[in-house]
C-alpha cells in the first residue's frame, strides 16, 4: 500500500511537470502577447514591459526561472494589473469552490437515487422516465441549460436576480452545472446496479432470505459504486475550475471566468498558474480515487 502511494504521488509530480511544459510553450506559441493593446505601445515600452517581467530571454530560459519560482510558491504577479496571483486564485477559487463542490454534491446523490431506482424498477414507467430525462440532460450543453434558466427564472419570471453570485442565489448555476454529470451518474449507476444484481452473491443472498433492503444497500449499492468513484474524482476537479461558461452566464466571480479573461488578455503568469492548480486538483483527485475503492470494496489489491 505505501509502495503504491509514492509511485501514484511520484507519477502526479511527473504529470504536473508535462502539464506544466506543454502550456507554457503552446501559451507562447500563440500569435499576440500580453501588452497588446488597442492602443500600440512604443517598442521601447514594450522592450522595458518583457525585460520587467522576463520575457525577453529565451523560452527555455523562460520555463525554468518560472518552475523554480513554482517551487519557492511563487507564482508571480499578473502581467495585466500587477497583483499577486496569488491573490487572485486566493479570492475567486473559493466562489468556484462553493459552486463546483454543491453542483457535485447534487449530481451525485440525485445520480445514484435516480440510477438505483431505474435498476430496481427495470422497464417500468419510473425507469422510462429516468432514462429519458438522463438522456435529455446528456444532450443539452450546459450553457444552452443556463441560459434557458437565466431567460426563464431571472428575466420572465424573475424570480432570482440576474447577478447570481449571493448567499441565497446560487441555485441556477448549480442546476446548470450539476445536469449533466447528474444524468452521466444516473445512467452509470443504473449500469452498474443492474449488473451488481446479477451477481452470484445477490442470488445466494437472496436465497438465504436476506431482506431487500439488506440486500440493495449493503451489497448490491456498495459494489455498484466503483465505476461512479472513477468517474466522480476527476469530475470533481473538473468542476470546481472548469465551470468558466457557467460563471460567465451567471456573472459569478469564480476562478473559471478569471482563465477566460487571462486567455484573453494573454495574460501568461495567470493562464500558468490556473493551468497548474487544476492539474494538482486533477492528479489528486485521481489519486484519492484509486484510495477510496480499498474502502468500497476490500477485495482491491494494491500491487
Amino acid at each position: 500500500m505505501g509502495r503504491y502511494i509514492v509511485k501514484r504521488l511520484l507519477l502526479a509530480v511527473l504529470t504536473v511537470i508535462i502539464i506544466c511544459a506543454i502550456t507554457f510553450f503552446t501559451m507562447h506559441a500563440v500569435p499576440g502577447g500580453p501588452f497588446n493593446r488597442e492602443k500600440a505601445l512604443s517598442e521601447a515600452t514594450i522592450a522595458a514591459l518583457e525585460a520587467r517581467y522576463g520575457l525577453d530571454k529565451p523560452l527555455p530560459e523562460q520555463f525554468l526561472l518560472y518552475m523554480k519560482g513554482i517551487l519557492q510558491g511563487d507564482f508571480g504577479v499578473s502581467l495585466k494589473n500587477g497583483r499577486e496571483i496569488k491573490d487572485i486564485i486566493g479570492e475567486s477559487f473559493p466562489v468556484s469552490a462553493r459552486l463546483g463542490v454543491s453542483a457535485m454534491i447534487v449530481a451525485l446523490i440525485l445520480g445514484t437515487v435516480l440510477g438505483s431506482t431505474a435498476a430496481l424498477m427495470r422497464n417500468k414507467l419510473p425507469d422510462r422516465i429516468i432514462v429519458f430525462l438522463s438522456t435529455l440532460l446528456t444532450a443539452v450543453p450546459s450553457f444552452v441549460l443556463a441560459s434557458l434558466l437565466l431567460l426563464v427564472f431571472c428575466i420572465r419570471l424573475q424570480w432570482v436576480p440576474v447577478w447570481s453570485a449571493t448567499d441565497n442565489n446560487y441555485v441556477l448555476p448549480v442546476i446548470a452545472l450539476s445536469a449533466y454529470p447528474m444524468a452521466y451518474i444516473t445512467r452509470l449507476s443504473k449500469t452498474s446496479m443492474l449488473d451488481a444484481l446479477s451477481q452470484d452473491y445477490i442470488r445466494t443472498a437472496r436465497a438465504k432470505g436476506v431482506s431487500r433492503t439488506m440486500m440493495i444497500f449493503k451489497h448490491a449499492l456498495r459494489n455498484s459504486l466503483i465505476p461512479v468513484i472513477t468517474y466522480a474524482g476527476p469530475q470533481i476537479a473538473y468542476i470546481i475550475t472548469g465551470s468558466m461558461v457557467i460563471e460567465t452566464i451567471f456573472t459569478v466571480g469564480g476562478l473559471g471566468s478569471k482563465f477566460i479573461s487571462a486567455i484573453t488578455n494573454h495574460d501568461y503568469t495567470l493562464i500558468m498558474a490556473t493551468t497548474i492548480f487544476l492539474a494538482t486538483l486533477m492528479v489528486i483527485a485521481n489519486v484519492i480515487c484509486d484510495l477510496l475503492y480499498k474502502l468500497v470494496d476490500p477485495r482491491i489489491k494494491y500491487d
